[in-house]
């Protein structure tokens, strides 16, 4: 089958024959009609995620996914031949750029009715990281405030819309040409980056969704109220992450290089939570009920064939993207 691989830590992807997923009891196999791209996958491809994903190459790339069942193992119970899925595979499970793939039943849930298998393709990996941002990692509830930083990218712009079904109330930040588009989605407050600085613009948050990383987590701790907190998924991990995910070098190193978000952090009297999503099914099975009432509204900037997967990529790269990029893969 064809699937999409890079063959070394650093080289180009490309679109290659490979063997077919390995099934087991309580796998489900798909027939993959989309999938999307994420900033995970670049950063696999070049080895920048090595020390949490000891991937062995060829990297099979890709982690969302939408299509049909065509075949269950023996212990499924949840999923059955013919089922219009979409799933987040595993963390050590990738290859979802494929023609079919194999994931674990807890993992899949069912497409939602008025989707199309690319909007389905699209949520995965950016809804669930913004619902367990928010509802898990920062523990907010209805009425507090929250700010979600690149309002129109393909984590914000989703996480926009479920943090307003959570009942929260947001701020979000982006630049001027999209201003309309986050206003869209439902921020209560639009920050202008090119135009504002953040600590003018809101002060005294329950919550920051930090998905840029760096010296942005600093002016997102500086605008959290004590005891208020910031989820991070862009940036270096906490000691909790280290100690759990990464070699036994890597939490000194760490402790190190975040000397100065920690004394923000100190400083502040807010703690900084860094998020590693993780694949959820019933999580899935929930969000695919806020597309149909018609609360979550899937965004997509652009859809390519699978031959240009390799355009796909470097569009993802400069970063400018408004919404989701999407593989059609049959």
């Amino acid at each position: 089958m064809k699937a999409v691989i890079a063959r070394r830590y650093g080289a180009a992807v490309e679109v290659a024959e490979v063997a077919e997923p390995e099934m087991g009891p309580r796998d489900v196999r798909i027939a993959v009609r989309a999938a999307s791209l994420n900033p995970l996958d670049f950063k696999i491809r070049d080895g920048k995620a090595k020390l949490a994903l000891a991937l062995k190459p060829p990297l099979h790339l890709g982690c969302d996914v939408a299509g049909v069942v065509e075949a269950i193992g023996r212990e499924v119970t949840r999923a059955a031949i013919g089922d219009e899925v979409f799933v987040r595979l595993e963390k050590l499970r990738m290859g979802g750029l494929a023609e079919r793939v194999c994931a674990d039943e807890q993992f899949v849930a069912k497409k939602p009715k008025n989707a199309s298998f690319g909007e389905a393709a699209a949520l995965p990996l950016v809804t669930l990281t913004a619902l367990q941002a928010l509802r898990e990692g920062a523990a907010l509830v209805p009425g507090q405030r929250v700010l979600i930083h690149a309002g129109a990218g393909g984590v914000g712009c989703h996480a926009i819309q479920i943090a307003k079904q959570l009942g929260l109330w947001v701020a979000t930040t982006t630049s001027t040409k999209n201003l309309a588009f986050v206003k869209q989605l439902g921020a209560d407050q639009v920050i202008d980056y090119t135009q504002e600085k953040l600590r003018d613009a809101v002060q005294d948050l329950d919550a920051v969704f930090d998905t840029l990383g760096g010296a942005s987590e600093i002016d997102s701790l500086a605008v959290t109220k004590r005891g208020g907190t910031v989820v991070g998924v862009g940036g270096m991990p906490d000691a909790a992450f280290a100690k759990a995910w990464l070699p036994w070098f890597a939490p000194p190193v760490i402790w190190f290089a975040t000397r100065k978000r920690r004394a923000e952090e100190a400083k502040r009297g807010a703690k900084f939570v860094y998020l590693f999503m993780r694949p959820d099914g019933t999580q899935l099975a929930e969000i695919a009920g806020w597309v149909e009432s018609g609360a979550l509204k899937p965004q997509i900037h652009k859809a390519y064939p699978l031959a240009d997967v390799a355009e796909a990529f470097a569009e993802l790269e400069r970063g400018r993207a408004r919404g989701k990029i999407v593989i059609e893969i049959s």
